[in-house]
């Protein structure tokens, strides 16, 4: 990957679409990306049926649900679920600008990793735009704790997640996993990991109205023997915790900017990652606003705070 692509914003070079079902609606489902100016960050374009759109911003202010999933915008009236796999894809793979168009409530599961939106956006290209990227940079540790669960940022001189579950469930048990990110070791170590559910859920969620277009073809499946139903296996060993990451790193995307920092949880989830973030943001002595700047001697680019107060209302 290019050191440009670290110091310059950047968007698609071109239009491309996937479709698919929602794992939760079991409906159909297309989206498309297509490029976008620069400080246009991500902006989904909800498109009803009869051709109406509503634009809802990837913003932590935009969250209206975290059960099972994160919701943007109102989950009683116009909204698009479970994001977070795709604004992983879209973060982590370096694109900063993208205008998203989506024509049902539900961003489509695919196989139930960030893997497939990853390599749509490869076949589109990603362009280098001439404006710089901003980041969050962590000054302090700011810590949120529910019950046995906790979730934490702390200073760190680069990104890097550190992720932890503990499940009664053998087969999952207590599993680690830290990461330093990059878009190369998103792609190689992150992305393609699958969400998982337990087969003894299964007819709870659907009474619920969960799960509907769950299958073994987007999800890991855990029967009542303690055992991945899948027939292929996993992908990695511990794939459960690498899919936590994943969602994670989408949950954490709603900041509008990557962070240079750690951000830590053990037991987390969709609701705890949503309010880490929150309590971050409400706390303007933990963090600044950088971005890159390149000496004209040519020496490697230095992050440099600029105005937070004129940053702030499209970070949150």
């Amino acid at each position: 990957m290019r050191t440009e692509l670290y110091d310059f914003q950047t968007t698609l070079k071109s239009r491309v679409s996937l479709s698919g079902v929602g794992v939760h609606s079991g409906q159909p489902v297309s989206v498309h990306f297509s490029p976008a100016d620069p400080d246009t960050g991500i902006v989904f374009t909800r498109v009803d049926t009869d051709g109406n759109t509503v634009e809802i911003r990837a913003l932590s202010s935009e969250v209206g649900s975290t059960d099972l999933c994160t919701v943007l915008g109102d989950p009683a009236g116009t909204y698009v679920a479970t994001v977070e796999h795709l604004l992983a894809a879209v973060t982590f793979a370096s694109i900063d600008n993208v205008l998203i168009e989506i024509d049902a409530n539900e961003v489509p599961i695919l196989d139930g990793s960030a893997g497939p939106f990853v390599e749509a956006f490869d076949q589109a290209g990603i362009e280098v735009q001439a404006v710089p990227r901003r980041y969050i940079r962590i000054l302090k540790n700011v810590r949120i704790e529910s019950g046995a669960s906790w979730a934490e940022f702390r200073p760190h001189d680069g990104t890097r997640f550190e992720v932890e579950i503990d499940f009664e469930a053998p087969v999952i048990g207590r599993q680690f996993f830290a990461l330093d990110v990059t878009p190369a070791s998103f792609r190689a170590e992150v992305a393609r990991a699958r969400t998982f559910g337990f087969m003894r859920d299964v007819e709870k969620l659907w009474a619920a109205g969960y799960a509907l277009g769950s299958s073994l073809e987007n999800s890991v499946v855990i029967g009542e023997d303690n055992t991945v139903v899948n027939m292929e296996g996993l992908r990695y060993p511990d794939e459960f915790v690498r899919h936590k990451m994943l969602d994670a790193m989408g949950d954490l995307s709603l900041a509008g900017a990557r962070f240079i920092g750690c951000f830590r949880s053990y037991r987390g989830g969709h609701k705890l990652n949503a309010n880490a973030l929150r309590r971050l943001m409400t706390d303007p002595t933990a963090y600044e606003v950088v971005e890159a700047r390149r000496p004209s001697s040519g020496r490697r680019a230095e992050m440099v705070a600029v105005n937070a107060p004129a940053f702030a209302p499209w970070v949150l």
